[in-house]
């Protein structure tokens, strides 16, 4: 175990729109989209699975547009996903992940025997699914309907649903995976309710634009890159520097090869630099 700086890198966001249905979550993740690629959408990819609604809004651009069709299996989407990485998309859009937990509450409910049992059939696929959204080297948003919600309250000796507000369509406490969550009203005002990035935090409501995805990806780039620590270890004059670098980076297995090469120069450069040693018959020996 060891104990390291804490350091921001160059991050890919993984946000979520949540809201009803006509809240406007499909344009305003082209809108991102267009600020996160700097107007270039033809890096942009929507994984579709609302009936064709991703083509209602091509007058912005030149985007790419993969259609789902159920059954809504999270392997489906894994495999869009992949398909989305292999073609370089810098963003994928996920449009909706509704669909993926409808059908996974559709595959439990088929299930013989014991229901509670049976999650333990199920939460392996959601956290499959989740792990490649949360891993995948792109910017992804995700898009979720909002229902009612309702809670049991009693009253004069019987308990009455009362509404409490809008709850998304897919497993509880899937937005706390998200960097970043906008919830979208009707009148298609925006408020984040979660906000690791703190660019929204206790913000006045907004309609999302394009300024607000570049200012998403402003702060995604305010970090380094791992070409940014291997100059970083191309610098290094001596084993102490090296050493305090690699505290910081251990962690991550492609800089591994970087690290020992640059030690063996530096060894290397300490060896010839170090009068002890001479040269006799062409050979490096110590007096």
């Amino acid at each position: 175990m060891q104990l390291r700086q804490s350091e921001r890198k160059r991050a890919k966001i993984k946000m979520a729109l949540q809201g009803s249905a006509g809240s406007g979550k499909t344009y305003s993740s082209l809108l991102l989209a267009k600020g996160l690629t700097n107007g270039d959408l033809s890096s942009v990819a929507i994984i579709d699975t609302e009936n064709g609604s991703a083509d209602l809004y091509a007058h912005l651009g030149s985007y790419n547009v993969l259609s789902l069709v159920p059954p809504f299996t999270p392997e489906k989407y894994v495999e869009a996903i992949d398909v989305c990485l292999k073609a370089n998309m810098a963003v994928i859009i996920l449009d909706s992940i509704s669909q993926v937990w409808d059908e996974l509450l559709d595959f439990h409910s088929k299930l013989p025997g014991n229901s509670f049992a049976n999650w333990a059939k199920v939460t392996p696929r959601q956290k499959a699914f989740v792990d490649k959204i949360l891993q995948s080297n792109a910017h992804i948003i995700a898009t979720m309907r909002t229902k009612q919600d309702y809670v049991l309250n009693q009253k004069d000796g019987k308990y009455v649903p009362e509404k409490v507000g809008l709850k998304a369509v897919q497993r509880d406490g899937v937005d706390y995976e998200f960097t970043l969550v906008f919830d979208i009203d009707s009148k298609h005002y925006a408020k984040a309710s979660k906000d690791r990035t703190n660019l929204f935090t206790d913000k006045p409501e907004f309609m999302i634009n394009a300024a607000t995805g570049r200012k998403i990806l402003e702060w995604c780039n305010n970090g380094q890159t791992i070409e940014d620590v291997r100059a970083q270890i191309r610098d290094c004059q001596d084993l102490e520097a090296l050493r305090n670098l690699y505290q910081r980076h251990y962690n991550i297995p492609e800089l591994k090869q970087d690290f020992n090469a640059q030690k063996s120069n530096i060894e290397a450069v300490k060896n010839l630099s170090n009068p002890k040693n001479i040269m006799q018959n062409g050979k490096a020996t110590h007096s």
